[in-house]
């Protein structure tokens, strides 16, 4: 059985679907990562190791196999995380795995199974909406996704979280859109530096438009050169 959770690669600005394919079979234990990724792609196995061990879970003795789709598109960044560990999921049948294709899913696991806020959140959800596909992401970017208008967004705090959603257990609230706005500490030294500097300018008022001395020039024995 291969379990497939849907997820993105980013390029600059575009943005790239990606298949993430699990399948556990037999063999030697072994928990492989293929589809070009890179360095913080690779280390996401320990990462969704300890994540699940959070939840009591623990990786069959199998031969465990990843791969990315397409496999010819280099995978960056750690919002790989989360799929693949819902991905084992399905793949270990905990969660049911037709429910998940509905969604495109993106987010950093920490070791205790909590979810990290990762970039190209808004991206992701304006890609899942033009698809009709709904949104799982962490809490701390709902907000971020919410403006990508009509799409179904769970932002959840933690990888249980999730799990209790699928499960009927637990339902997170729909994130909300929000714009941010520079906090008073931040208003109250930028408005520092500019009275500092209209002070500097008010006392130094020609200190940008001093004139260099010129030196005339001189021949290869040192003397000046005159008409």
């Amino acid at each position: 059985m291969v379990a497939r959770v849907r997820t993105v690669a980013f390029h600059g600005v575009e943005v790239i679907e990606v298949d993430t394919q699990v399948t556990i079979a037999s063999g030697l234990p072994a928990f492989t990562v293929v589809g070009l990724p890179d360095k913080a792609v690779a280390e996401s196995r320990e990462r969704v190791r300890a994540a699940l061990a959070a939840l009591g879970l623990a990786l069959p003795p199998k031969r465990i196999t990843v791969n990315l789709a397409p496999a010819d598109v280099a995978k960056e960044g750690t919002h790989f995380d989360l799929p693949i560990a819902l991905g084992l999921l399905a793949a270990m049948d905990v969660l049911p795995a037709d429910e998940l294709g509905a969604y495109t899913v993106l987010g950093e696991l920490a070791l205790d199974g909590s979810l990290t806020n990762v970039a190209g959140v808004l991206l992701a959800a304006l890609a899942a909406a033009s698809r009709g596909s709904g949104l799982i992401c962490p809490a701390a970017c709902g907000g971020e996704a919410a403006w990508a208008g009509e799409v179904e967004i769970i932002a959840a705090p933690t990888l249980l979280a999730i799990v209790n959603h699928f499960k009927g257990t637990q339902l997170p609230a729909p994130p909300h859109a929000v714009a941010r706005r520079p906090g008073r500490a931040r208003s109250k030294s930028l408005l520092r530096r500019l009275s500092w500097l209209s002070s500097t300018t008010s006392k130094e008022p020609n200190s940008c438009l001093r004139r260099r001395r010129v030196l005339p020039s001189r021949g290869r024995a040192g003397s000046i050169f005159a008409t």
